[in-house]
């Protein structure tokens, strides 16, 4: 018997609720850890959630987009949900417009013109201030709460001490030190994205433009300066631009020091994470130490 989350059960339940897609090419995207995608004809994706949680998650991903989609220039996923016939009873699912793009990477923003890269600052910019602005009572009834918390400073320093190296644990150290010491934010808490890397991103390197964001299971309220950590991934540069645009479009001055700490804190948070694994240790290790390496005292 087929798995519930077999492409072709998968295709069966598409085909079932949306009878115009049957004869439509169907590519599955396995990828995600709550969900199974489908892509069809490189313009819908459909998404299946893979066990209880992923499937509150959809639920609540769909409720908070039908909030945020509506208010924000930049394009994010008009999502819609669905229940299909299988041999194990009805199952949830999501439809959308997929969002014409790929991932944006460290190499191909190395490689954008200086206006492409103001655009796409005051693109997140904007996506940004207008996210922030939102009702948080409106977005607490749709189900956000606060976002996933890190591991604890102390824990952190447990799990990374064996696998540094002596010049990274003065600079573990520090690091945690500095983040201890962060007074609250300012601006306090916000209902924000809270993801945006270039892996969440629809860019177009043809048009040099963004094309949208997505994935909102993570989003929900933190603080606020947090937000602008996350364009780090891509480039430093990119969240200096983002950061000088939002200031403009909002009044309000952020700290740049606070957001190159807070991010370090995250990476100290995923390589204890992933410490003790095969793969992903020594990737977030590398990471952790090219960090240390852009610091005077590493």
């Amino acid at each position: 018997m087929a798995s519930p989350l077999d492409p072709e059960t998968l295709r069966a339940v598409i085909a079932e609720v949306f009878p115009d897609l049957a004869d439509s090419v169907f590519t599955p995207q396995t990828r995600g850890w709550d969900s199974v995608a489908i892509d069809v004809d490189n313009r819908l994706i459909f998404k299946f959630p893979r066990h209880a949680a992923g499937r509150a998650g959809l639920v609540r991903e769909a409720a908070l987009l039908a909030i945020v989609h509506p208010a924000v220039t930049l394009p994010t996923p008009d999502m819609t949900l669905h229940q299909g016939p299988t041999r194990e009873g009805a199952l949830l699912f999501s439809r959308h417009d997929k969002l014409r793009g790929g991932y944006l990477e460290p190499a191909l923003y190395a490689e954008l013109a200086e206006a492409a890269r103001d655009r796409l600052a005051q693109d997140l910019a904007l996506f940004y201030a207008q996210l922030h602005a939102l009702p948080a009572a409106a977005l607490e009834a749709a189900g956000a709460g606060p976002i996933k918390p890190w591991l604890e400073p102390d824990d952190i320093l447990e799990r990374v001490w064996p696998v540094l190296t002596e010049p990274l644990r003065g600079y573990v150290e520090r690091t945690i030190a500095a983040w201890r010491a962060l007074p609250p934010d300012p601006h306090g808490a916000t209902y924000g994205f809270f993801d945006g890397h270039g892996w969440n991103m629809a860019f177009d390197p043809a048009t040099q433009r963004l094309n949208g964001v997505y994935d909102f299971g993570d989003s929900g309220f933190g603080q606020l300066q947090q937000e602008f950590i996350y364009s780090n991934m891509v480039s430093p540069d990119l969240t200096a631009r983002i950061v000088g645009r939002y200031e403009i479009l909002t009044g309000r001055s952020l700290d740049r020091e606070r957001i190159a700490l807070l991010f370090e804190a995250l990476r100290l948070s995923e390589l204890a994470e992933h410490a003790d694994d095969a793969h992903w240790g020594p990737i977030a290790l590398e990471t952790v130490g090219a960090l240390c390496e852009a610091r005077p005292l590493c």
